[in-house]
């Protein structure tokens, strides 16, 4: 029976990956960057906050934290201070390093990125500088590596490669990795180095390069799905791997398996804010759907998703399932309609929010829809990007004193009525007697009230506004009034 991707996101957790691959410490210096140096002709960065975080195959771990895996890390950092913060950092992520080898004179991998404010408001990296030792790691380690590696197999799901090139990822770890992850009928993904040879990775179950990685491995160019696709094809077949994932950008991702076709599998077009780490949070999203039993097309579907909500974010944010989750819903909002249950429409405003959007927020019963309401809520809906309207269950109704027969319409047709309206964006139902406790939840930017509430207080109204956002009390249209309506039908009967 098949299963929505939703399934698989869910089935992530608590799955156990092993992650063999280059560490690196990122660093950020954020500040001001408001003038130029009277001693050069270059800005001057008035440092304001700094942090640390894990990049290289550390990021990639964070990445499949935030999807609830389990995971052990597989790599080496230098005996110095830089060194002694990663393991710190991944101590705080909980990734297990059982086979995070220090090592005596090597430079742990260290990238130091300056940030300015772009017009006050917008991060730009002005300037990144490295510290690195990419030479082999001497023999005696490497060996330490490949058995410690080795070790790890048979206590995860899928092995996860991710080679920066900087010394850890070499031809004999990878293919010990491979042997032994096969004789346990383990799964191997790599996201390939930028390499001009990719003979190391040869029999892996997955490779993941980008279109730029695969165009420095083949030695050409290209301007066409179809050439990429059948690269890829020419690349799996030559490295005897089970598949390649080539990402194409807005374009989505290219997919090439043995015994068929090339496929296309497209993706969300998004503002691209900054690619850090969109690499690493597909190889996640991957290596986290392979091991939760997912097929191919699902787990690469995924990792759209994954990359897509990476490129939106400054920097490397690890994407959390519930992100995942909120996306497929937000990306399914024709199919499933407008009712949404009030957590999962909370995590899809937090979305929608990141993406500049705002909320406006309004209730009622909405028994009988007539024109004072349509005209009402069409003027909602233009004070903010998206408009929820919080709609009173049954019981919430009754608690009212609208009297016994009320509601005349039950909750579900009350929702299905209200979600056919195009100004109407979400409905989410609530059952207390005012809708206090969803709006703390769903945080809206706008919350609306017809003027008739001036005298008797808009509830919510110290919440949202202690949040920065504001209140509107909304004129209506003289002469509607479901009450009014009920009383005229019922005089004519």
């Amino acid at each position: 029976m098949p299963h929505d991707l939703s399934h698989w996101v869910r089935l992530c957790h608590g799955r156990r990956v092993l992650l063999v691959g280059d560490l690196i410490l990122d660093r950020y210096i954020y500040g001001d960057a408001e003038r130029i140096s009277p001693e050069a002709p270059v800005p001057v960065l008035r440092a304001v906050e700094k942090r640390e975080a894990v990049g290289g195959a550390g990021n990639v771990a964070a990445c499949l934290r935030a999807l609830g895996c389990h995971v052990l890390c597989c790599g080496c950092v230098g005996d110095d201070s830089h060194g002694r913060t990663l393991r710190k950092l991944l101590a705080e992520l909980d990734v297990d390093g059982p086979a995070v080898v220090t090592m005596d004179g090597r430079t742990t991998t260290t990238k130091t990125r300056l940030i300015g404010l772009a017009q006050h408001r917008h991060r730009q990296q002005l300037l990144r500088f490295d510290e690195e030792d990419t030479s082999p790691l001497p023999e005696a380690d490497a060996a330490r590596v490949i058995q410690q590696a080795c070790a790890l197999v048979a206590q995860v799901d899928v092995v996860c490669i991710e080679d920066y090139d900087k010394g850890l990822v070499t031809q004999p770890l990878v293919q010990a990795i491979v042997t032994e992850a096969h004789r346990l009928k383990r799964s191997v993904l790599v996201d390939p180095g930028r390499l001009a040879s990719y003979d190391r990775y040869r029999g892996a179950d997955l490779l993941t390069p980008n279109r730029e990685e695969l165009s420095l491995v083949t030695g050409r160019r290209f301007e066409s799905l179809e050439a990429v696709g059948t690269a890829a094809e020419v690349l799996r077949a030559e490295l005897r791997v089970g598949a390649v994932v080539v990402t194409v950008d807005r374009d989505g991702a290219v997919l090439a398996e043995a015994d068929r076709p090339w496929s296309h599998l497209q993706t969300v077009p998004r503002s691209v804010y900054d690619n850090t780490g969109a690499g690493d949070a597909v190889l996640a999203m991957l290596a986290a759907a392979v091991a939760a039993g997912a097929d191919l097309v699902s787990a690469v579907k995924l990792a759209n998703i994954a990359g897509g909500l990476e490129v939106e974010r400054f920097g490397c944010v690890p994407i959390a399932a519930d992100e995942i989750l909120a996306e497929l819903r937000l990306e399914d909002l024709q199919r499933n309609g407008k009712l949404r249950a009030a957590d999962d429409l909370a995590a899809e405003l937090r979305i929608r929010r990141d993406r500049g959007q705002t909320v406006a927020f309004t209730n009622g019963c909405f028994d009988i829809l007539h024109a004072g309401h349509v005209d009402f809520l069409k003027r909602c809906s233009q004070q903010a990007s998206v408009l929820v309207v919080g709609l009173n269950r049954d019981q919430s109704v009754r608690k009212l004193g609208k009297g016994s027969e009320r509601p005349i319409n039950p909750f579900e047709d009350r929702a299905t009525v209200l979600g056919a309206l195009e100004c109407v964006h979400y409905v989410v139902g609530f059952e207390e007697a005012d809708p206090e406790a969803l709006i703390r939840k769903l945080r809206p930017d706008v919350l609306i009230k017809g003027q008739d509430w001036a005298e008797t207080g808009v509830v919510g109204r110290d919440f949202v506004e202690s949040t920065g956002g504001k209140v509107l009390l909304m004129p209506l249209v003289e002469g509607y009034s479901t009450t009014a309506l009920v009383e005229r039908i019922r005089s004519q009967s």
